[in-house]
């Protein structure tokens, strides 16, 4: 009886696994990598309007996956990896191979040559974010090095966003996009520095407004989406200048205020050596500190 009712009083072994609130980071990730292998199928079936539509969908929740997760504090290793294949596969892979269904393709060899290149150079661009993330000095963790991914797949579709505007057509005009895609492949493994606008901090003063421009960004997206978009990547490519100069300008500040501490800890320590082996040396040395 005694080991029937110890057996009827013992717990059912709980199950151990991720409940789903760690997972919509995760969730999140793997929808962005189909929207922006759709986008490849889009492109095959000639749907360009789509098929870039796809990829700006896939950008949107790669801005939203990373923040899911630190708000939900379901930051990993595995989320870092997978987010990196993500964006591969989003905005180096399916690009390229939109752009040259849409155009290159009439290069042959030349633009696959050009299609290639984009992704290898995106897999650079991600590969020596993550070996620096963390190792970077304190004046550069509001820049990047180089376009971003999502910002060098939006860049390199510029050229048929264009023609969505203007209803141009440039696809009969290939070594336009041959030359811009170079550009924009070249842009993503550079030391340019570009600004990170996830840890810009905005005044007080300046919320509302901000609240504003980006109310008239998101009509602006319902009512006229290639003229929208295509004013973020020209604003995004006119910031580089100003990203180069304020970076550079902390970059001088950091190294002076290293030199200033050089100059002051390399005395102090030259005054104990001085004290050390000649005492009268040493208190000549010490004046004279006192005096400079």
């Amino acid at each position: 009886m005694k080991l029937a009712r110890r057996q009827k009083l013992r717990r059912t072994p709980r199950f151990k696994g991720q409940t789903i609130n760690k997972m919509i980071p995760h969730i999140i990730t793997v929808s962005a990598m189909c929207v922006g292998l759709t986008a490849i199928r889009f492109g095959l079936d000639g749907e360009w309007e789509f098929a870039v539509g796809a990829i700006v969908i896939a950008g949107a929740l790669d801005a939203l996956d990373g923040r899911m997760a630190r708000l939900l504090n379901v930051t990993s290793e595995f989320g870092a990896v997978l987010d990196s294949l993500s964006d591969f596969v989003c905005f180096g892979v399916a690009p390229a191979m939109v752009l040259f269904f849409w155009s290159l393709q009439e290069l042959g060899g030349v633009g696959w040559g050009l299609t290639l290149f984009f992704p290898v150079c995106c897999a650079l661009r991600l590969a020596r974010f993550n070996s620096m993330d963390g190792k970077l000095p304190p004046y550069a963790y509001n820049y990047f090095s180089g376009a971003p991914a999502p910002a060098g797949a939006g860049l390199c579709l510029l050229p048929m966003i264009l023609s969505f505007a203007f209803h141009l057509d440039l696809a009969i005009y290939p070594f336009v996009p041959a030359i811009w895609i170079s550009l924009v492949a070249l842009l993503m493994v550079s030391q340019i520095p570009t600004y990170s606008f996830k840890s810009i901090k905005i005044p007080n003063r300046f919320v509302l407004p901000f609240f504003v421009i980006l109310g008239l960004m998101f009509a602006g997206i319902a009512g006229r989406p290639w003229e929208t978009l295509m004013f973020c990547l020209v604003a995004y490519m006119v910031s580089f200048p100003f990203s180069v100069r304020s970076f550079h300008k902390l970059k001088s500040e950091a190294e002076r205020l290293h030199e200033l501490q050089s100059e002051t800890v390399t005395p102090v320590a030259n005054e104990g050596e001085g004290q050390g082996n000649d005492g009268i040396s040493g208190r000549r040395h010490s004046t004279n500190l006192r005096s400079v």
